[in-house]
């Protein structure tokens, strides 16, 4: 689990400038039956080593850094993490600044 966490940070800090230290994560681990998925929607092919990445993000960012983003979550899960990039499911979810409070019940960033 370190090494996906290690390789979407990392990715998320190289490909769209998240600032160092925006790490916020929620991991888990599922079993077979509870993690449901296609094994060959769009005609790829997943496996049981099936990874679900959902990103929030403040609005903002193109359609090429979004593109890039996942190229490289891919790559470096693949490479440092040992996930097939066929099993790398990415979701972005933009929203906006205004609806994030980073704690003392203050929001940080609404205009």
């Amino acid at each position: 689990m370190k090494m996906i966490s290690e390789g979407v940070y990392n990715s998320l800090v190289e490909s769209i400038n998240t600032p160092i230290d925006d790490k916020f994560q929620v991991i888990s681990r599922h079993s077979k039956d509870e993690l449901i998925f296609d094994e060959n929607y769009l005609g790829i092919k997943r496996s049981v080593g099936f990874v679900l990445i959902q990103i929030f993000l403040y609005p903002g960012r193109t359609v090429e850094q979004k593109k890039l983003l996942y190229q490289t979550i891919a790559d470096k899960l693949g490479r440092d993490a040992e996930v097939r990039k066929e099993d790398v499911w990415i979701n972005i979810v933009e929203v906006p600044k205004e609806n994030w409070s980073y704690g003392k019940g203050e929001a940080q960033f609404a205009e």
